[in-house]
């Protein structure tokens, strides 16, 4: 016996064993739909939020950042001495190095009066250290006192904001300091702030009176063209406090992901789901095999007698299961591309449906499938011959 026949033959069973009762046929495809639905909403809401994560730390243009080592988060730092970036300006390999300051802050809507809150970016507009064209754009704006540049897409709580500034309605407050909005920019909201606006280091310490320049958040280093990032890094290791860290662009980047993966509860949260979606679909696949074999014992008992051999009947039960992981994962993988743009809408992160995540969730929904009809398996020694008599 070839391969095909060794494949169709089982395969043409189990489809007609599906098929026969299409009650339980809709049933069993509607849970794997379920569990393929729950899966995917679970890592598109984990990967929205790693992705929204770094929506500013992928935006900095540096080498190396530095961050006190207390710090969990870009959102929640905590604060060094300045002088620790004088020091690293002593490294021959260093070009420039720049503070930021970071601080979450409440933000007047323009039009209601309601207040929400946002994060503030405040850094020398001399500098660039940020990869985004409307914030080097407007450096001569917030160069002027009292003016910010507000993120486009923030939450539209925040009012709209590139209307009413091109309506010349661009006075508003922040933390009860009075700004003018000179114009806009686009990076995205996160789990943690739900709006962004960036201004000049001065104005940062007009909004934030009890802040001063000697006690930073963040610290950019650019270095010199053809420097190894990883030996400067080393070194500077070595020559500063203990309790600053230093990393590389793509360790911040890993950091920041770290964060909501590790330390806060919402990371567990989302890989709690994504295990108890698998759990379900797993249940109902079983019970539908298991009942399937169960009520069909006679007829395997008649195709034993025949001559059949019990791993032709294992791969009855496979086959099944891959029916059932294609037939639910189609109609779910439909749903959730509709839920993704429903979700977009409402959280204002994106959600992309990416191939890769496609290809995961279905390997996911199959070894659901399979890790079912090996359960279901058992049932099939009950088969016996003897049951016909």
């Amino acid at each position: 016996m070839n391969f095909i026949s060794w494949c169709y033959f089982p395969a043409r069973l189990a489809w007609r064993q599906l098929i026969f009762d299409r009650t339980k046929l809709t049933a069993a495809i509607s849970g794997v739909m379920f569990a393929c639905v729950l899966v995917f909403m679970q890592l598109g809401f984990k990967d929205s939020l790693y992705d929204s994560a770094i929506s500013a730390p992928v935006k900095l243009n540096g080498d190396l950042f530095l961050m006190h080592k207390q710090a969990e988060a870009m959102w929640r730092p905590a604060k060094f001495q300045r002088r620790e970036l004088m020091r690293v300006l002593g490294h021959p390999a260093v070009m420039e190095v720049t503070p930021l300051y970071l601080a979450l802050a409440s933000f007047k809507n323009i039009e209601t009066d309601v207040k929400r809150t946002l994060m503030v970016y405040g850094f020398d507009p001399d500098s660039h250290i940020f990869n985004v064209p409307e914030i080097n754009n407007h450096r001569n704006e917030l160069r002027l006192k009292d003016t910010i540049l507000f993120d486009e897409y923030s939450r539209p709580e925040f009012g709209p904001i590139r209307q009413l500034v091109a309506a010349g309605r661009n006075i508003t407050e922040i933390n009860d300091y009075k700004i003018s909005v000179a114009g806009v920019f686009q990076l995205g909201v996160s789990f943690a702030a739900d709006g962004n606006v960036v201004t000049s280091d001065l104005n940062f310490m007009r909004i934030f009176p009890n802040r001063n320049h000697n006690m930073t958040d963040m610290g950019i280093v650019k270095l010199h063209p053809g420097s190894s990032i990883p030996q400067v890094q080393a070194e500077l290791r070595l020559q500063l406090n203990p309790f600053i860290d230093i990393f590389t662009y793509e360790e911040l980047l890993r950091r920041e992901k770290d964060y909501w993966a590790n330390m806060a509860p919402i990371g567990f949260i989302f890989g709690f789901g994504t295990i108890m979606g698998l759990v379900v679909g797993l249940v109902i696949v079983y019970q539908i095999l298991f009942t399937d074999i169960a009520n069909l014992r006679y007829e395997f008992a008649t195709l034993k007698a025949m001559g059949y051999e019990h791993d032709y009947f294992i791969r009855v039960v496979f086959a099944s299961a891959f029916f059932l992981a294609v037939l639910g994962f189609i109609p779910g993988l439909m749903l959730s591309v509709a839920l993704y743009h429903l979700a977009e809408s409402q959280i204002y992160m994106p959600m992309p449906m990416s191939p890769n995540k496609v290809i995961t969730v279905f390997m996911f929904i199959l070894s659901m499938c399979t890790m079912a009809g090996f359960l279901a398996i058992h049932k099939l020694k009950a088969a016996n011959p003897a049951d016909m008599f």
